[in-house]
């Protein structure tokens, strides 16, 4: 008896490639976005003029964040500089006169906020192990390691930090650094982090690197000018930055974390089945 194949067993077998990361945030729905609210939202405006927007963490490290706008507010950064670009490590500014007096309300020794109880946290588990955590994955849109007990921000690229001196120091706000390179993973629950820098990260890492011992700028001829550091609000509304950072527990992140973890575009060969918690940043986008 002849058999007769059905249609589809007489087509050529093609791959279908699944979207990549870059596709799937193109078309991310609208309901996949959260806007980026103007009091979370720091102004960093170089000599140059470029805008640095900065993101704060305010549920992770009220006292510092607290400080920190305060700072702002008091105009402590204008005219400050950035006086650190090690290579590969971090990229770190400083008000022109620590010395000077801190505005009402500053605290001059924080907590330290370099962890949290997890109990009433959220967490979107990364799907993969973590060499510098039990688990790693995102909270609140924000990258995260974590045990049964304690979460805590996560040294990814771009993430801010508070500058200190040795323990029991925690750093006062006055004194901030970015991550410019691989993730310093170590430094995590060893300081406090507060932010992270939502678009220019090209352009602070592209700066030039101190000559000094851990990237230090040897004179004031080579440090980077700041003009100031403002809150979005104490702006004037068409200055404003207006950005949104994706939602983590969104289907959309969800299929960006998988496609960051299993490129199957034509590009690649053999996609990798996994992928490091900084190797999802969060995706973020102007305001349509």
């Amino acid at each position: 008896m002849r058999r007769i194949l059905p249609i589809f067993a007489l087509l050529p077998t093609m791959a279908i490639a699944a979207p990549g990361p870059s596709e799937i945030v193109a078309h991310a729905p609208d309901t996949a976005w959260a806007d980026v609210p103007a009091d979370r939202l720091l102004v960093m405006t170089l000599g140059d003029g470029t805008r640095i927007p900065i993101e704060l963490a305010p549920q992770f490290a009220p006292a510092h964040t607290g400080n920190i706008i305060r700072l702002a507010r008091a105009h402590r950064w204008d005219g400050g500089a950035i006086i650190r670009v090690q290579d590969d490590y971090v990229v770190q500014w400083a008000p022109h006169d620590e010395k000077a007096s801190l505005p009402t309300g500053f605290i001059a020794h924080p907590p330290a906020e370099y962890d949290h109880p997890r109990q009433g946290i959220a967490v979107r588990p990364l799907g993969f192990s973590d060499p510098y955590a039990p688990a790693a994955g995102f909270a609140a849109g924000w990258p995260v390691g974590m045990d049964q007990d304690r979460v805590w921000l996560a040294h990814c690229y771009g993430m801010i930090g508070v500058a200190r001196d040795m323990p029991p120091d925690t750093g006062d706000g006055q004194e901030l650094y970015a991550v410019n390179g691989e993730a310093p993973r170590q430094l995590d629950r060893n300081l406090a982090l507060v932010g992270r820098v939502l678009t220019g990260m090209d352009h602070l890492g592209a700066l030039p690197r101190g000559t000094g011992t851990l990237g230090f700028y040897t004179d004031n001829t080579g440090k980077i000018a700041i003009r100031t550091i403002m809150l979005a609000t104490d702006l004037p509304l068409r200055q404003q930055p207006h950005l949104q950072v994706m939602r983590t527990d969104s289907p959309a992140f969800s299929a960006y974390l998988d496609a960051r973890a299993n490129r199957t575009d034509p590009f690649y060969v053999h996609p990798a089945r996994g992928v490091a918690l900084c190797n999802v940043p969060v995706p973020t986008r102007a305001k349509p």
